[in-house]
């Protein structure tokens, strides 16, 4: 019998494609003999992460339509090329299965696959559904979300089983508390330039607890060099500053606080690894769609959220220096997290995917 190949689709950013690849390992694990391709779209970082694992990838050109005013048009334009070159794909594979994880490179593929009558799901990690998913529910079988304030928009066809994170992140032990505050900085896997100036101001305002701060800071390919420089002059020469760590995990590992964006992957893995986060959504994201995030961790009691508007090095160095003086709080902020984690979550999904081949969901 011929192996049954299933595609999965989007990007745009490392918050679409981990959930892609988490799930897909699963599936693989589940199922040695499946064939998975993955679709996404030109960006760099997306060719990147798909060559370090390894996976078939096949870019397609196509961008995103909403907030972009004139440069709709030419998504616009490309819109077709995208639908035709999809089908063209989907022809060519003729998967068992279509999965978009979110993404305006999602959009073409799980909508040809729906036209096409091959069974679709779509996952949405964000607590308000995206653009692209919300235009998919009525077309696919199955979505699953991570929320469950998020399952109103599915039109009853959302089933709440987490966001799909790599399972080092579950595996990862509570650390022990020490003498030092080991602090992780990153703005998602392209960097933020909002979040690096905003911490390289803050640090002549920490230089003094320098000693009892240990800091790993990803910066992004284009911030590197002035905020490596900062860190220096500011007396931290023990911090660890890269454009980009591929292991993530590791980083979190040696963490007690991670002060980060509030994209839905990052958010799902402060929850599966139970890390307390000082949590700036983006405001320029899509919809805003980064705040509900991080509220509904600041409601979990696992968060602290401070918006754009009101981040200031001052506001930012006085966080860090409270939780230094009081690690209790940490542990509590841990406790929080707690009751968010889905364990289980690629091995359910896995296990919807076989029923929607299978005909059984």
């Amino acid at each position: 019998m011929k192996p049954r190949r299933i595609v999965i689709s989007g990007g745009g950013t490392g918050g679409h494609l981990y959930p892609a690849l988490a799930v897909g390992r699963r599936l693989r694990e589940k199922d040695p003999s499946l064939g998975l391709t993955y679709i996404g779209g030109h960006r760099e970082i997306e060719r990147k992460i798909m060559a370090e694992q390894g996976v078939d990838f096949i870019p397609m050109r196509i961008e995103g339509l909403k907030g972009r005013g004139l440069k709709s048009v030419r998504a616009l334009f490309l819109l077709p090329f995208s639908f035709l070159r999809a089908f063209v794909i989907l022809r060519r594979i003729r998967p068992a299965l279509v999965i978009g994880v979110g993404g305006y490179s999602s959009g073409p593929v799980v909508l040809s696959a729906a036209w096409m009558r091959t069974p679709t799901l779509i996952l949405e990690q964000n607590v308000r559904p995206g653009f692209t998913n919300r235009m998919l529910a009525r077309w696919v079988d199955k979505a699953v979300v991570a929320f469950e304030s998020s399952l109103p928009g599915f039109r009853g066809k959302g089933v709440r089983l987490g966001n799909p994170v790599r399972g080092e992140f579950y595996a990862m032990p509570r650390k022990a508390r020490g003498d030092k505050l080991n602090v992780l900085v990153f703005g998602g896997s392209q960097g933020s330039r909002f979040l690096n100036k905003a911490v390289a101001e803050a640090l002549p305002l920490l230089r003094e607890r320098r000693a009892r701060l240990a800091i790993i800071h990803q910066t992004g390919n284009d911030d590197w060099e002035w905020v490596d420089k900062a860190y220096r002059e500011s007396g931290f020469d023990d911090a660890t500053v890269a454009p980009y760590f591929s292991e993530m995990a590791a980083c979190f590992q040696t963490s007690d606080l991670i002060v980060s964006r509030a994209g839905a992957t990052t958010c799902a893995e402060l929850i599966a690894s139970g890390k307390p986060a000082l949590l700036i959504p983006f405001a320029g994201a899509s919809e805003n769609h980064q705040k509900p995030n991080a509220r509904e961790l600041e409601r979990a009691g696992g968060a602290d959220v401070i918006l754009e508007k009101d981040l200031t090095p001052e506001v930012l160095a006085r966080r860090i220096l409270d939780l230094l003086a009081h690690p209790e709080v940490l542990d509590r902020m841990a406790d929080g997290l707690a009751g968010l984690r889905t364990p289980g979550s690629a091995d359910e999904i896995a296990e919807l995917c076989f029923r929607l081949m299978e005909g059984r969901a």
